[in-house]
């Protein structure tokens, strides 16, 4: 068993950057743990990752906010406060805040993941999430 204390007094954000468009931040909640890993994650408006795999999947809670998950080839479908979203073994994906919207959420990850290329703007909605 371990014990993962919540952020301790000082401790700093972590500023995203290679793998990420736009302004996103992160405090990691629990460091690679026998292949999981758990982020707390902040978009600013349009904020979203790049596009992406995880060897076993990943789990996002969104706390905070409005955004977007999109599969490939898939059209991106709303998230919001509340909403659990499962993407399975190896799915090509994206997710990050609409642009009219701040989004937060807790990235659980499993196994490896795999980062790729941006996402186009034209993929990204550019209308906010209703």
């Amino acid at each position: 068993m371990k014990v993962f204390h919540g952020r301790a007094d000082g401790a700093m954000s972590e500023r995203r950057g290679e793998t990420f468009s736009g302004t996103v931040w992160a405090d990691p909640v629990m460091p690679a743990t026998s292949g999981v890993t758990i982020n707390t994650v902040f978009f600013a408006p349009g904020g979203r990752t790049y596009w992406h795999t995880h060897e076993q999947g990943q789990v996002l809670q969104v706390t905070a906010g409005k955004g977007w998950i999109c599969l490939d080839g898939e059209e991106p479908q709303e998230i919001r406060q509340g909403d659990i979203v499962f993407i399975g073994p190896n799915e090509r994906h994206w997710h990050g805040a609409s642009a009219g919207s701040y989004m937060v959420h807790i990235a659980t990850s499993i196994g490896k993941g795999t980062w790729q290329e941006e996402v186009a703007e034209r993929d990204y909605p550019s209308g906010t999430a209703r």
